[in-house]
């Protein structure tokens, strides 16, 4: 037998040895660096721990699983969820550190089924560049001076709709209520369709349908709810293309607009139209995200206050009497509408919108990747990680809001004058409002986060003026991940003597 001395490839053999030997203790020093993984374990096979981080449990608390894992790991532990190495955060200032380093340091990055439903183009599967002016599309179109006007004012007028149709002594689904009144509003602010009609029913019908898709597991197979929200997203898209071809034709031979702002009374789409170069996709899934966004999450907040005000009485007697003096004050003027000024002086309903949003959880976590390496607090995030921030546990940790579990308006109430008395930075009023992440933050803070708090106030005005109510059956609010009241919230009325509503808005 040739050695390697005989055959002359001893120097290569030492070379290769010696190589070998320093790349192992490179790696081995790198990993003495990063490799202080989080705490936590992988689960099953592909399937790691998905099914069991999904399983449904009361919006109002974390549920099993986050609570074991954070007594077993901390608040920040390892995963794996939806196929992939996670890192999940309970840890409020890490929520907050993701939330404003995107783009930087995490990115937006949700499976694979909802961008396929969606719409590549949707705002919550985009990133970079072209999210940021698909939002200042939508942050645009929502701008603070058609707040105040055009949508406080057909706020109001579709509240009304909604409240005239419901009779003393009847029981109904309050969540379906509030899925019809925030509908019609997204319908006419967005397409200019009016409620009642055939078209709008058509549309209303397929839109819920592909809901359910939507926070349905993505099965695609015959029957399943994931394959009847793909049909009904066809057949919304049909609709969408039929009233982009009627703004064409009205629009030929009219000069293309220049200004900025959108006139008052111009629909989302026509806007969209007039003022930017995106491509038909690029409009149509546009249009159909934000339809979603502002119908979907403002309904289900809609009904959390109405779930949490009929269990409490006292907070219900405070806000009845804050919108009879708001009423009594507009008695005082010509103009019966709600302003802009009315709504500012809804002090303790703003109380009542936060604690909503906190207790309820409507958006219980984000899907993020990190973009590279990152050290936080002794731990390393690995580039390519998904990293998932819950912000219900920052909603629920008893070290920033006192008896968390506990429905209690009053707290924002001391938290603005904590503020003001200690000074922002050192109270805990300003750690109990930067906590707050019911709209996300950073750079993807939620575009219509001031038209959801509106919506909700315009609809609880008039609500809690003429209508007094308690739970026709037992319901409560489940989180899917997506926030359901699995009965949708049975309620029976009882009209209130006459105060405000004129029932022909």
């Amino acid at each position: 037998m040739v050695t390697f001395v005989e055959a002359g490839l001893l120097p290569w053999v030492l070379a290769v040895a010696l190589a070998i030997l320093i790349l192992g203790l490179l790696d081995k020093r790198r990993s003495g660096k990063s490799s202080r993984l989080p705490p936590g374990t992988n689960g099953w096979p592909f399937l790691g721990e998905t099914m069991a981080y999904l399983r449904p449990h009361v919006a109002t608390s974390m549920g099993d699983f986050m609570e074991q894992h954070i007594s077993r790991f901390g608040k920040i532990y390892r995963s794996n969820l939806f196929g992939e190495p996670t890192i999940v955060s309970a840890d409020a200032e890490f929520n907050r550190y993701i939330l404003q380093n995107e783009g930087r340091l995490f990115e937006c990055s949700y499976p694979k089924s909802i961008p396929d439903i969606l719409g590549r183009w949707s705002m919550l599967a985009l990133v970079g560049d072209m999210h940021r002016d698909m939002r200042a599309i939508a942050v645009n179109f929502m701008s603070s001076a058609r707040l105040r006007g055009q949508f406080l004012r057909e706020m109001e007028a579709h509240t009304l709709i909604v409240l005239s149709s419901w009779e003393d002594g009847h029981t109904f689904s309050a969540h379906e209520e509030a899925k019809r009144f925030t509908f019609n509003l997204m319908a006419k602010q967005i397409l200019s369709i009016e409620p009642g009609r055939d078209e709008t029913e058509m549309l209303k019908r397929e839109y819920f349908t592909f809901m359910k898709g939507v926070i349905s597991a993505p099965i695609n197979l015959p029957g399943t709810a994931y394959r009847r929200a793909l049909k009904s997203r066809s057949n919304i898209l049909r609709v969408l293309e039929r009233e982009m071809e009627k703004r064409m034709e009205k629009a030929k031979g009219e000069t293309r607009t220049t200004e900025v702002e959108a006139d008052d009374d111009e629909d989302l789409l026509t806007w969209v139209m007039r003022q930017t170069n995106l491509r038909t996709e690029q409009i149509l899934d546009l249009i159909l995200s934000l339809l979603f966004a502002g119908h979907e999450t403002s309904s289900i907040a809609i009904s959390l206050a109405i779930y949490f005000l009929q269990g409490c009485p006292r907070a219900m007697k405070q806000l009845r009497e804050e919108h009879l003096h708001v009423h009594r004050l507009k008695k005082q003027g010509i103009d019966r509408q709600l302003s802009w000024e009315d709504y500012k002086r809804m002090e303790f309903t703003h109380c009542v919108i936060n604690e909503t949003l906190r207790l309820g959880n409507v958006v219980s976590f984000l899907h993020r990747k990190a973009l590279r390496d990152v050290r936080f607090k002794g731990f390393d995030i690995p580039s390519g990680w998904k990293v998932l921030p819950v912000f219900t546990a920052a909603h629920l940790d008893p070290s920033i809001y006192d008896d968390p579990q506990q429905f209690n308006p009053w707290r924002w109430l001391q938290a603005e004058e904590q503020q003001q008395q200690v000074g922002e930075g050192r109270s805990n009023g300003v750690k109990m409002m930067v906590n707050l992440m019911a709209f996300g933050g950073g750079p993807r803070l939620c575009a219509g986060m001031e038209l959801a708090k509106l919506e909700m106030a315009i609809f609880l005005h008039h609500m809690v003026l003429n209508f007094q109510w308690e739970p026709f059956e037992q319901d409560h609010p489940l989180a899917f991940p997506f926030v359901e009241f699995p009965k949708g919230l049975p309620i029976r009325v009882h009209k209130l003597p006459a105060t405000t509503v004129d029932w022909n808005p």
